[in-house]
């Protein structure tokens, strides 16, 4: 290739870039709705179930998607035992496919069915939405008991309705604001999302009462939103998803729309390169910090869409700000710093409304380029929680991950076969 030529794909590719980035910054994302998923994720049929990460066949899936898949079965009374479900999953009775083709994500297994309410947010800025399910500690990470179902029954039944009217009559909850103030409250919006979360929870409330929730659901309601530290992280997550899904097929980019994790493989999308999935192998997860009565040995393998909140710039790309999560994941203060000082070496740019009080008020790294990931080295810093190696367990741990730099790799190949790069 000449030099002309180098030089004019190469301001293609910034020109590129800098429309991705306006893309995700520009994003405006409102809180709209609490709905069954059926009614609200375009191609969920009955029978499938939607997952976190890349696509994968049954005999291929971790033990925490095994697990959770389970669980939607038995929500659904698709199965009446545990063996029965896993029986139709491997006879293929019930469809595996992943949230992300679907306009969706849910963390860790991210299981996710016809029946299953799910928050809706709306991307004001360019109208499109995204869904999220619930944030929980049983079904996602492959628990099947039954009361990782009444779990999910007590929020269809209970929470999800409440909540619902709640938005509804607030005509929704602009969310941009409640993100930038957690990040100024500590936290990383990850695997901790405990500021936004009460955040949320003290918008939520008056709606509640302004549409006149009756008082047997009210109050456990009330004490649903005001105790659950994971309140925001699937609102986030679905926020993050609507963000992002704009910033898709701009033809030259080389930034990053899509980071996702099935336990099985991590993948990535890139916008200049469509819908494609480049992938590598999933990373085990033996350090981190475990609770009680369970070790490396019990550890699985990294897995959950909730990668979509660093994807645009949040997550463990904020952790200079929040020290507070190494508690749950491993860490000093000082590495925190440098894992987002490392960031803003990968990405194109830092976002206006999104700041780290750490680092002087500096916006977050927003835009993650898979030319500079390879080039330096650097692999984005992921936090995640852990789940256990088999089906049948709730959370076990939480650490920080390092994703593999072969899924970036691949795609700045293909990148270059498309483009013509030498």
């Amino acid at each position: 290739m000449s030099k002309t030529a180098t030089d004019t794909l190469g301001q293609a590719i910034e020109a590129a870039n800098d429309e991705v980035f306006q893309r995700l910054v520009k994003g405006d994302p409102v809180l709209v709705d609490v709905a069954p998923a059926g009614e609200v994720i375009p191609g969920l049929e009955d029978r499938m179930i939607l997952h976190a990460g890349p696509p994968v066949e049954w005999d291929r899936t971790c033990g925490a998607l095994r697990g959770g898949a389970m669980c939607i079965a038995l929500f659904e009374g698709w199965a009446e035992t545990p063996a029965q479900a896993a029986d139709m999953l491997a006879k293929g009775a019930i469809k595996l496919e992943p949230n992300h083709h679907h306009q969706a994500v849910g963390p860790m297994a991210g299981v996710t069915s016809r029946s299953l309410p799910v928050y809706v947010v709306e991307n004001r800025a360019y109208g499109n939405r995204a869904a999220a399910r619930l944030a929980e500690w049983m079904s996602q990470f492959g628990d099947y008991s039954p009361e990782a179902v009444d779990v999910l029954r007590r929020w269809r039944d209970l929470f999800a309705p409440a909540i619902r009217e709640a938005i509804r009559s607030l005509g929704g909850v602009e969310l941009k604001p409640i993100i930038a103030k957690a990040l100024q409250m500590g936290d990383e919006l990850h695997n901790r999302p405990v500021a936004g979360s009460s955040v949320l929870g003290n918008a939520l409330a008056p709606g509640l009462i302004q549409a006149g929730v009756p008082m047997d659901k009210l109050v456990p309601t009330l004490y649903y939103l005001g105790r659950n530290e994971f309140l925001f992280l699937p609102v986030v997550m679905a926020s993050a998803k609507s963000v992002a899904d704009p910033a898709r097929d701009v033809e030259h980019s080389t930034v990053v729309t899509a980071m996702a994790r099935n336990g099985t493989e991590f993948g990535i999308r890139v916008s200049g390169l469509g819908d494609t999935w480049f992938t590598a192998p999933a990373v085990r997860l033996v350090n981190g910090v475990y609770l009680d009565g369970h070790t490396a040995e019990d550890a699985g393998t990294d897995m959950g869409d909730s990668t979509i909140t660093e994807t645009v710039g949040l997550g463990a790309f904020t952790l200079a700000g929040a020290p507070a999560i190494l508690s749950l994941t491993g860490g000093t203060p000082e590495e925190a710093l440098q894992y987002s000082r490392d960031m803003y070496q990968i990405t194109v740019g830092t976002h206006p409304d999104y700041r780290i009080p750490a680092l002087r008020f500096q916006g977050c790294p927003v835009g993650i380029d898979i030319r500079k990931v390879v080039e330096t080295g650097i692999v984005p810093i992921l936090d995640t929680a852990i789940s256990h190696k088999e089906p049948g367990h709730p959370t076990i741990g939480g650490t920080l991950v390092r994703p593999p730099i072969e899924a970036f790799e691949k795609a700045l190949a293909a990148f270059e076969g498309k483009y013509g790069i030498a």
